[in-house]
């Protein structure tokens, strides 16, 4: 018995060290497995430009879109070394994403007469050939706003893009296999000055797949295995936002319409406040950051400005200065020249009155919220001029009524297309003229009759007029 009870231990101790090692082996094969069939979604950063952290923004809302829609893939930020440290943590910390810091590549189209300096740092965007640890990667711009998880596409081939121009493929959403070899004859055809139109990542990468348009559809394999080659991605891969103002509604049949790009004009990209209701797909992508990654960096902000306005409005009644009592009575050239001067004066603060609060909003804050102190602002400082130069108060702010009704306008939710919406657009600013050139008139004719009754105030250390008088003005 004892024997046998020794057997047992001994055939015991022998199944649990299998059963370990089993385990040991399995797990770190699924490990190997699961770095073999690895997959990114990646895009860069770098700065030196004026919108370094409006594109931060951009690229944390659209890590934040990736993750919340349970993407099966690894979120990589190719950052040039120059990033700031903070942004980094907070990319890696926060949002979750793999940060691999890059030396810039130099440019070497930067003397091109059509060479804009915005991208003169944007062919760090071949780092993505580099890396090698992924299977497939989705390299994107930071202007992408994903409406369904894309994971299909890392079934793709060595090289997949789209065509939203019809003859010129799109890079600010491609498919690519890593290879280091590839990387390093970029860098080499990069030195050697390869043709490229634009000189930026666009024109570059075009050129060095210039057979694409050849190449057949990609359609997702049923059992999930990868292809081989390249292909052309269907259109829903990369929905141009133009597309959309035209019809007011998406109609694009090939593909799932997965992908939002906004490929347009610089300061009309969806993130601006001012974005929207100029463009309808601005509400959109805040709603995403909303859902996100959120508005607390904007609103110390927004609160200082908001009291500030505040203080100021509370000011101008109270105090109810009068500049234009600065116009005493003198000769006739010395009065000419004043009044002129003071005019000038009104006109100019009635200006920035109108140009000071939009330069000075937090550009990726909310559009609601932005417009709401856009009109907050203006206001306040109207009261400035309204006051100082007794103007009249209606005549300064139709250009504010105008602005609220042109947002109203364009804002309207049914419009059957874009071109009905733009000729309501344009119907509105017609009829809006007239109004706005008889305020100008009204606000010139008020200045010249302040003007003119403060003309007859004294001069410094004269007797004042009787009480009676002042009261009649």
């Amino acid at each position: 018995m004892a024997q046998l009870g020794y057997n047992d231990a001994s055939f015991l101790r022998l199944l649990m060290m299998l059963l370990l090692f089993g385990i040991w082996f399995l797990s770190n094969n699924n490990n190997i497995a699961s770095v073999e069939a690895k997959n990114a979604y990646a895009t860069m950063m770098y700065v030196g430009t004026s919108r370094d952290y409006e594109f931060y923004i951009a690229i944390r809302v659209m890590l934040k879109s990736l993750a919340r829609l349970k993407v099966d893939a690894d979120l990589v930020v190719i950052a040039s070394i120059d990033v700031p440290n903070r942004w980094v943590r907070a990319l890696e910390k926060e949002d979750g994403a793999k940060v691999v810091r890059v030396e810039n590549l130099e440019n070497p189209y930067k003397h091109q007469d059509n060479f804009d300096k915005r991208f003169q740092l944007s062919l760090n965007k071949i780092y993505a050939w580099s890396l090698v640890e992924y299977d497939r990667v989705v390299m994107l711009d930071a202007d992408n706003l994903f409406l369904q998880k894309t994971d299909e596409l890392f079934q793709c081939g060595q090289f997949c893009a789209i065509f939203i121009n019809p003859c010129v493929f799109h890079t600010g959403l491609f498919v690519l296999q890593p290879s280091t070899a590839v990387f390093e004859d970029m860098v080499n055809e990069l030195q050697k000055g390869r043709e490229n139109p634009d000189g930026a990542d666009q024109g570059f990468i075009a050129s060095y797949f210039p057979d694409l348009l050849d190449k057949p559809m990609f359609h997702p394999t049923l059992n999930g295995s990868k292809l081989d080659g390249t292909y052309r991605l269907p259109l829903g891969y990369q929905m141009d936002a133009s597309y959309y103002y035209l019809k007011l509604r998406w109609s694009i049949p090939c593909g799932p319409n997965s992908v939002i790009t906004f490929p347009g004009a610089p300061w009309l990209k969806p993130w601006y406040w001012w974005s929207w209701p100029v463009l309808p797909l601005g509400l959109q992508w805040h709603e995403q950051r909303r859902n996100t990654l959120g508005y607390g960096a904007e609103m110390a902000v927004i609160l200082i400005q908001s009291t500030v306005y505040l203080g100021i409005l509370t000011m101008t009644r109270l105090a109810r200065p009068s500049l234009s009592k600065l116009c005493y009575r003198r000769s006739d050239k010395s009065i000419g020249m004043m009044q002129n001067s003071l005019k000038l004066l009104a006109l100019w603060s009635i200006l920035a009155a109108y140009l000071t609060p939009f330069f000075i909003i937090p550009q990726t804050i909310h559009p609601i919220l932005g417009w709401l102190l856009y009109l907050f602002g203006t206001f306040a400082l109207c009261s400035i001029a309204i006051n100082a130069f007794l103007l009249p108060m209606l005549p300064v702010l139709v250009p504010w009524f105008g602005i609220a009704g042109a947002l109203m306008v364009m804002a309207f939710p049914w419009y059957s297309d874009g071109v009905v919406r733009a000729l309501f657009v344009f119907g509105y600013a017609f009829c809006a003229a007239p109004i706005l050139w008889a305020a100008t008139v009204r606000i010139m004719t008020g200045l010249q009759v302040s003007l003119e009754r403060e003309g007859y105030m004294p001069r410094l250390g004269e007797s004042s007029p009787p009480s009676w008088l002042n009261k009649l003005y």
